[in-house]
């Protein structure tokens, strides 16, 4: 049988439907998260209007819960009778830990050895068995998979997969539902699985809209995918914004960046950290640094937002909480 995706015979694109189709398997399982109005940001950068599509308020505390769960809610009681395992610098890890906890079953998670404490307390808190390993996603995925095959564990991928693309997706599909006049998508990057799946909803209900992904620029493994015609291995990655961090992006969310997306754009740390306090105290909002790389490229006009609608994805709120009085 062959596989249709994005509307094309053959093609490896997630569609509308794969993602219409996750977004009722995920009802009453992750939270519809609010489109809020930030006049504030809007007037700073001459945008018409601006809204925050707050993921940072989705259960587990990020966008990760509904790839994961659209993943593992398809898996067969035999593929989940050993458990699960993934690896992951921290949301995903809690959001399959989340996962495990809906379906009753064993979650094992991998992390690097530099994972935020609020991250992997919160994987303990939903019941993870939490292992660590290196600094890098390719370190701690090479031991996810000794791990998985010496115990019998199913793997949950991180992002390149379509599964997970469709369930991230679901958020672009709100944002276009809650907003149909749109203009303009910001979307943070880390293995690239959120942007690939709101490219996919948005570029498929708006086809207008100018999609453009946000990476930091010590960490930007997809504008190197795209510079170079396919993904790489970066020597090294640094920032604060320790979810977008993946030494390489993923090949199916290269393809969907490639097709779907209008360009990425890369942000400082400092003005990552700039973003993050202006949402904190301005829009009592506790988003974690790589939830605010997209308001960075807003304020520091990365984007040119001009007399449009943007609808600035907030990815996660799992900031470590050492650095609010930094921030307030």
């Amino acid at each position: 049988m062959t596989e249709t995706r994005g509307g094309t015979v053959g093609s490896p694109l997630v569609g509308i439907d794969e993602v219409r189709v996750a977004a009722r398997r995920l009802d009453g399982v992750v939270i519809r998260t609010p489109l809020l109005p930030s006049p504030e940001l809007a007037a700073a950068t001459g945008a018409a209007e601006v809204r925050l599509k707050c993921e940072n308020v989705q259960r587990a505390g990020a966008f990760k819960a509904r790839g994961a769960n659209n993943y593992v809610l398809q898996l067969s009681d035999h593929a989940v009778a050993n458990g699960i395992i993934t690896y992951s610098s921290g949301n995903h890890a809690q959001a399959v830990a989340l996962a495990a906890k809906i379906r009753g079953v064993r979650a094992v998670v991998v992390m690097p050895t530099t994972a935020p404490r609020v991250k992997v307390e919160g994987a303990k808190a939903l019941g993870a068995e939490v292992h660590f390993e290196g600094t890098t996603s390719l370190e701690r995925k090479a031991r996810a998979e000794t791990l998985a095959k010496a115990e019998g564990l199913t793997m949950v991928p991180p992002f390149d997969d379509p599964d997970i693309i469709a369930g991230q997706g679901t958020v672009g599909l709100e944002i276009v539902e809650d907003w149909p006049e749109v203009d303009v998508v910001l979307v943070p990057i880390g293995g690239g699985g959120l942007a690939a799946g709101v490219s996919a909803a948005v570029r498929a209900l708006r086809p207008r809209a100018t999609i453009v992904g946000v990476e930091p620029s010590g960490g930007a493994s997809m504008k190197a995918a795209l510079e170079a015609g396919h993904p790489v291995v970066l020597d090294k990655t640094a920032s604060i914004a320790d979810g977008l961090l993946p030494v390489k992006a993923g090949d199916l969310t290269y393809l969907h960046l490639r097709e779907l997306a209008d360009g990425v754009v890369t942000v400082e740390d400092d003005d990552i950290r700039d973003a993050t306090a202006l949402l904190l105290t301005h829009h009592h909002l506790v988003v974690e640094f790589s939830g605010a790389a997209t308001t960075a490229a807003l304020q520091c006009g990365a984007v040119d937002v001009a007399g449009r609608r943007v609808a600035v994805v907030i990815s996660g709120g799992n900031l470590d909480p050492s650095y609010l009085p930094e921030l307030a």
